[in-house]
C-alpha cells in the first residue's frame, strides 16, 4: 500500500542501530539489548511474556513490543543475522576445538 500525500510514515523510534553498540545490530534505545535478544526470550528461548521481559530487563512494555514489531517487520534480515551469528560461533568453536581450547557445554 502506498502512502497518500496526506499520510506521514511513522518509525519505531525505540529501536536504534549504532555501529559502536553491539556491532550495529538493532537495539532498544539506551540499552545494549538487541531486538534478537528480546525476540529469542519471547519466542524461542525462555518463551517469556512481554510483561516478564519488560520487568526482568527494566524496559517499558512499549519497548518490548517495539522490538518484537521491528523483528517481524524485518524478519528476513533478523533471521539471516541469527544464522550468521550461529555459523560464526560454530566456526569459532571448531577452531578452538582443534587447539584443544574449547569444551562444549551440553
Amino acid at each position: 500500500m502506498n502512502a497518500t500525500p496526506d499520510q506521514t510514515t511513522l518509525a519505531i523510534e525505540e529501536i536504534v542501530s549504532d555501529p559502536n553498540v553491539r556491532g550495529g545490530r538493532p537495539v532498544v534505545k539506551g540499552t545494549g539489548l538487541t531486538v534478537i535478544d528480546i525476540y529469542f526470550k519471547h519466542s524461542t528461548g525462555d518463551k517469556l511474556a512481554a510483561e516478564d521481559i519488560a520487568a526482568h530487563y527494566g524496559l517499558t512494555l512499549g519497548q518490548v513490543y517495539a522490538a518484537l514489531a521491528y523483528y517481524h517487520l524485518h524478519q528476513g534480515e533478523m533471521d539471516a543475522r541469527m544464522k550468521s551469528d550461529e555459523d560464526a560461533a560454530e566456526a569459532l568453536f571448531r577452531e578452538l576445538s582443534t587447539q584443544s581450547k574449547a569444551k562444549r557445554l551440553e
